[in-house]
């Protein structure tokens, strides 16, 4: 073998899986229901993946031979660009596709062009749909693999795990932190995975927004978890500041004035960060 072949043989090197994924899941559609130690066991493979990231060549053959299929039903850019690019560099065969690329608008149902796909040799599709529950429904009715990408007003896993990682890489232990999750939390999944993900490390969560968008249900996630309905209150003494977007997309048109008046009561300004 030539030093070429050798560096390159050691480029492609996967990192070893830790212990927690000794048996690993079969789906991941949300995290309400994941132990502690298997989130650990995502983190520190996230924390090996990063260090192939570095290499030269980026890749790992951790998924060759298998086909990872996107199945989109919404709009997105970053989270979908996301996947298809962590799928080859597990040197996955990556196939996307979008509600206006499928057989949906001939009236075929998700399930339907999820089975199609099944029969094609997927092995894993990633779901993103405006309905909540969307990943669910096409685990239970077919046999391949399915991962949230984000369903609804439900869940979404990847985009919490990455904002743990995050919070970790920047401020250490999760435990005893003040988390403030601010805006639209009645519509965001992100905010319900965020909830579910947190408190599961000890995080204290304060949630604000105007109080259409903030019932009283919130606080029965868990015991870390608090409301209010000023700004002021919820960044004093925070640690992290989580600002969610308006969905106007999941709402009547008339929940909010304006852009301009919701700004003024939850926009994050200069004055708040001094």
């Amino acid at each position: 073998m030539t030093m070429t072949e050798k560096r390159s043989e050691t480029q492609v090197a996967e990192p070893s899986p830790p212990a927690a994924f000794d048996a690993p899941r079969r789906h991941i559609l949300d995290l309400d229901d994941f132990t502690r130690d298997e989130i650990e066991g995502v983190i520190e493979t996230a924390e090996a993946m990063r260090e192939v990231l570095g290499r030269e060549i980026r890749k790992v053959p951790t998924l060759r031979g298998r086909t990872v299929i996107t199945l989109f039903a919404e709009p997105s850019t970053r989270t979908r660009a996301s996947f298809e690019h962590a799928g080859k560099i597990m040197s996955a065969d990556v196939i996307n596709i979008s509600a206006s690329d499928s057989s949906r608008v001939k009236g075929e149902s998700l399930v339907d062009t999820a089975r199609t796909l099944e029969a094609m040799g997927a092995d894993v599709i990633i779901v993103r749909s405006g309905f909540s529950g969307a990943s669910h429904v096409i685990a239970r009715n077919t046999g391949v693999k399915v991962i949230n990408g984000g369903d609804g007003a439900h869940a979404h896993p990847s985009q919490a795990l990455l904002d743990l990682f995050t919070i970790r890489e920047r401020l250490g232990a999760i435990d005893g932190l003040r988390v403030a999750i601010v805006g639209d939390v009645l519509h965001s999944r992100v905010a319900r995975s965020n909830l579910h993900l947190l408190s599961k490390f000890g995080a204290k969560i304060l949630l604000c927004g105007p109080p259409p968008w903030l019932p009283r249900e919130f606080e029965s996630f868990s015991p870390h978890v608090s409301r209010t309905f000023r700004m002021e209150e919820a960044i004093a003494d925070a640690d992290v500041i989580m600002m969610l977007r308006v969905q106007f997309e999941r709402q009547s048109p008339h929940r909010v004035p304006s852009a301009n008046e919701y700004f003024r009561f939850y926009g994050l300004r200069l004055e708040h960060l001094r």
